[in-house]
């Protein structure tokens, strides 16, 4: 059993028997030093961590394809300069279509490939070529070979034209047209004619016409490899996005909330359900216009200008629609369930009530959260740039392919050689995929630490405001001079390593829910879900109670950080004290508490929207939809624009909500102490509590 806590919160004895010294205990000690030397560590190996992917990666990978040397398009190198040339272009078309057949030698890997500027289109009246890079004896620099759009075969000698002939280069047939599919040169399987008969009248050997040439290219840029490199590179392209719409719109929405909740409490809880909604529907219009389903602005994967009749298909639609209808279905719910609350507003409005007196009275607490903001704001910016690197870390090397005919002819050599001419790819070892787990492992941690240390500076900078109240006249003396930085003193003092422990519970269970997640989709797919009714039940029940697991510790949290703040006592301890407080009252104070939270959540999720909405907004522009700043779907830098929104959100919202928190904990204790008469309370608080006793036995009755 406890004892009471009124010599740790609220007014207690000094040596000499005075009352001087504050609201908050001070005399204080460390808790929890040892998961405060684990953050540290932790700390030290992401970084580490970072540096391997700084040193290794290259985000250009995850966009633009490697060239027949192993050179990545769009970058330069040591013996060439391909910074202007990001497409990659497949110059002999037998090898796709090759590697498209199922018992074909040949993989797209190992069809010969080089960078261009643009894709190359068939003469209506002669054949044109596509030539390799000029070396050796031909005497052409490459801006010049682009100027020729990539054609020297007059320059050849009579043995490199006849090795053209037979598709071993150094010039290659323009058969084919082909359109720019994310940065790859994707054959349309409509040969030119006037093209197909020169060269048959040339004596060349025999192209092979069938649709496989066009669904090879079609298959490596749709696999699930590709299509995730895609996603990752979206957000890297879109970083200008993220800072506006992630960082600075719900900076600027989240403030304008807390002072429309100063002064306009009583509208607050109804415009902030009104808005939800209408931004839900918003948001959802907009995937219907990316889906295609409206109008016809829908997510292509062909960049720039192209024929109208040529559509090609790309998983990243099929992703928008998917979305488009999760979000008609949590539309369709959000709806129904704003009209299920309607009745609660009004108690939501008089527990806000307290908060904004609270706020009006500890005017910092507006201005603090920008603090851990802009500490959340550089943490940020690392970490994404050490993410695009480490997802793009893998070692680029030659593919081995001793049984595939990939001669060629070698410009600096003058003869056609046919050893070590396979292709190259990108090869990712187990341990890059560690490093990436625990490279989101580590932003999840330091995201819920720094929420954390901002909860727990408003809960010990509320807590002197509810226990200075001893005396109406008395309160403004007794609340300590700038106590959010009496606050954020004693946290750095005494319990970063309680916080660091609170953070550390909710991202192991977040990630081993993860993990348990990625196990079902697996078993999902390969169809080794239980069959029997009772292996389905265990199987569903085991999700559902994991996530119900997850919502108390978050919720039993941010009690703890309270008590954390308030009485200074370790995490666990803190934790079961605040259990047992919320335990002993919770018919009086729990649909208060509840009705609260939910608003606060809406809230959130407001301020959130409408960054995912002005996200979509500036992706919409001429910048995002061609050339190099294309991003292939504006599905994960929205989503990340909402991550980021809702973050910075629960910052700033937290100034609310955890002011109703604090002082709600705060009461319960101060009834305990006195005889269930709170003598701290705060009238507003106790008219609300008394109401809604009354309401609930009237109901009984």
């Amino acid at each position: 059993m406890r004892g009471p806590l009124g010599a740790v919160i609220g007014r207690y004895t000094s040596s000499d028997g005075s009352d001087k010294d504050g609201i908050i205990k001070h005399n204080r000690k460390c808790r929890d030093i040892t998961f405060l030397v684990i953050f540290i560590a932790f700390w030290v190996s992401m970084i580490v961590n970072s540096s391997f992917g700084f040193n290794q990666g290259n985000p250009l990978r995850l966009t633009y394809g490697l060239d027949y040397e192993g050179n990545v398009c769009g970058s330069s190198h040591r013996h060439r300069d391909l910074t202007q040339l990001e497409l990659r272009y497949w110059l002999n078309p037998n090898q796709v279509y090759e590697s498209g057949l199922k018992d074909g030698e040949t993989t797209l890997a190992n069809a010969r490939t080089i960078c261009l500027l643009d894709c190359p289109e068939p003469s209506d009246d002669t054949l044109s070529w596509v030539c390799d890079y000029p070396d050796g004896e031909i005497r052409l620099k490459m801006d010049d070979w682009i100027d020729r759009n990539y054609d020297y075969f007059e320059f050849l000698t009579p043995e490199m034209r006849n090795s053209s002939l037979q598709l071993q280069g150094p010039c290659y047939p323009l058969i084919f047209p082909s359109v720019n599919v994310y940065w790859s040169c994707q054959f349309i399987a409509r040969a030119s004619n006037s093209s197909l008969r020169h060269w048959e009248q040339m004596g060349g050997v025999s192209i092979q016409e069938d649709m496989i040439i066009d669904k090879s290219i079609r298959r490596s840029v749709n696999s699930r490899a590709s299509v995730l490199k895609r996603y990752v590179a979206d957000v890297g392209k879109s970083w200008p996005v993220l800072i506006v719409c992630g960082g600075l719109v719900p900076l600027f929405l989240s403030i304008v909330w807390l002072l429309l909740i100063r002064h306009f409490v009583a509208a607050m809880p109804w415009i902030t359900v009104v808005l939800f909604n209408l931004l839900l529907i918003s948001v959802t219009i907009f995937y219907y216009l990316k889906a295609g389903w409206i109008g016809d602005d829908a997510v292509t994967p062909i960049i720039g200008e192209h024929d109208p009749y040529i559509h090609v298909y790309g998983r990243e639609l099929t992703h928008v629609r998917i979305v488009a209808l999760l979000m008609t279905f949590i539309s369709a719910v959000a709806i129904l369930t704003s009209i299920a609350i309607i009745r609660r507003i009004l108690m939501a409005t008089s527990v806000l009530k307290v908060a904004a007196k609270v706020i009006g009275e500890v005017q910092a607490l507006i201005i603090f959260p920008a603090i851990p903001y802009a500490m959340l704001a550089i943490f940020y910016m690392f970490w994404l740039s050490a993410a695009l690197h480490l997802f793009s870390s893998g070692q680029v090397v030659q593919n081995n392919c001793n049984n595939t005919n990939c001669c060629a002819y070698d410009l600096v050599l003058k003869k056609v050689n046919c050893e070590r001419c396979c292709g190259y790819s990108i090869r990712y070892t187990p341990h890059i995929t560690i490093a990436i787990f625990f490279h989101l492992l580590g932003c999840y941690w330091a995201t819920q630490f720094f929420i954390a240390s901002s909860a727990t500076v408003i809960a010990g900078s509320v807590g002197s405001y509810y226990w200075a109240r001893g005396e109406e006249e008395e309160a403004s003396q007794e609340i300590p001079f700038l106590p959010v930085f009496a606050s954020m003193k004693r946290l750095a003092r005494y319990n970063l390593g309680s916080v660091a422990l609170g953070s550390l519970v909710v991202s192991f269970v977040e990630s081993f829910r993860f993990i348990l997640e990625a196990i079902r989709r697996r078993t999902k797919v390969s169809g080794t879900r239980p069959d029997h009714w009772l292996g389905r039940m265990g199987y569903y029940t085991s999700r559902g109670c994991l996530k119900s697991v997850e919502w108390t510790i978050k919720s039993a949290n941010r009690n703890a950080y309270i008590m954390i703040a308030i009485t200074g006592k370790s995490f666990c301890k803190s934790s079961a004290i605040a259990t047992e407080l919320i335990r002993n009252n919770i018919m009086r104070i729990g649909k208060v508490n509840v009705i609260g939270d939910v608003i606060l959540f809406l809230g959130k999720l407001c301020v959130s929207l409408f960054s995912a909405l002005f996200g979509f907004l500036m992706l919409d522009s001429h910048k995002y939809r061609s050339s190099h700043n294309k991003v292939s779907s504006p599905l994960l830098p929205v989503l990340a624009c909402w991550a980021l929104g809702y973050v910075v959100a629960t910052l700033f919202f937290a100034v609310v909500e955890m002011s109703i928190d604090t002082i709600i904990l705060s009461f319960c204790q101060d009834s305990e102490e006195n005889e269930g008469n709170a003598q701290h309370a705060p009238s507003l608080l106790l008219e609300t509590l008394d109401s809604n006793h009354e309401e609930e036995e009237v109901t009984d009755r």
